[in-house]
């Protein structure tokens, strides 16, 4: 497969819509209502954050956080497609692999995960 950016956003909204798809009813509903953004990398209003190497992030506020207390943009995910494919090593089965991991990953803070608490949950 090539690293085209149409291929790459294809496969990736494929792996998102079929992992919206098994969660549990109560986590689906929202998680299909968070909007999902599909970037190469991290753009230059995102390089003081020194996200180089960044698969993806979530910003905004949380579920646990609805008023956003001073947050300038709404709650979503931002996958970086090319940073992921770099990370699988061109390999397509990687790549799918990393974007559902990616994306179940961003979204466990929009649910207010910490990352010790992705980390137990395997995520």
């Amino acid at each position: 497969m090539m690293s085209d950016w149409a291929v790459l956003q294809s496969i990736a909204e494929e792996v998102v819509a079929a992992a919206i798809a098994s969660l549990p009813a109560e986590f689906k509903r929202e998680a299909e209502g968070l909007p999902v953004t599909y970037d190469p990398r991290p753009d230059e209003a995102l390089r003081h954050l020194d996200l180089d190497g960044t698969l993806g992030l979530f910003v905004g506020p949380s579920r646990l956080d609805p008023d956003g207390e001073a947050e300038v943009v709404p709650p979503q995910i931002i996958l970086f497609l090319v940073n992921i494919w770099q990370f699988a090593e061109g390999k397509e089965r990687i790549y799918r692999h990393e974007v559902r991991t990616t994306y179940l990953h961003e979204l466990g803070h929009y649910f207010g995960l910490e990352e010790i608490d992705l980390e137990k949950n395997g995520l």
